[in-house]
């Protein structure tokens, strides 16, 4: 049956670099990965607000990926007020086996990471200020809080491991 992992937060976190390791870490074709900047910007070219067309896209390429691959990720800033409905419908696709992880990291956090970042060519702390949304929670069932005091690997490792256990808690 398989996984659906959430990777969800404000831009610049680290979403995009964990998905990516998660998807290396599993042997090849076992993980679908799905990037809201990749389906946005990339193939529907829209500005991210309501009504447009990318949390129907996301939510097919999860339901295609849905028994085909044993671990599908969706990452992104993917805000409650566009995108909690589509994974209501897709906790319910994947009956549960889903992994929420919401990247709580400070702004000036972000600010640094992204300093780090090829993006941070494109644009800056201003326009990051305007996206930025505070405890953007789904509170869905054993919703992760990834926070500043865990490095890269530490949040890779803490994935893999969540996922790979038999039995959730």
């Amino acid at each position: 049956m398989s996984k659906l992992i959430i990777l969800r937060g404000n831009s610049g976190s680290g979403k995009s670099t964990t998905a990516l390791a998660i998807q290396k870490y599993f042997p090849g074709g076992k993980v679908m990965r799905i990037s809201q900047d990749e389906i946005r910007l990339g193939m529907l070219n829209v500005k991210d607000r309501i009504e447009n067309p990318t949390a129907e896209a996301i939510q097919l390429l999860a339901k295609f990926g849905y028994g085909r691959f044993e671990i599908v990720i969706i990452e992104g800033i993917l805000g409650t007020h566009i995108y909690k409905e589509m994974f209501q419908s897709l906790y319910h696709i994947f009956k549960g086996k889903v992994y929420t992880y919401y990247y709580a990291i400070p702004f000036e956090e972000t600010l640094a990471r992204h300093s780090q970042r090829e993006k941070a060519q494109e644009f800056g702390a201003d326009v990051m200020r305007k996206w930025w949304v505070e405890k953007d929670y789904l509170n869905f069932p054993n919703e992760t809080l990834i926070t500043a005091e865990l490095d890269q690997k530490q949040v890779i490792k803490k994935i893999i491991s969540d996922v790979t256990r038999k039995e959730r808690m």
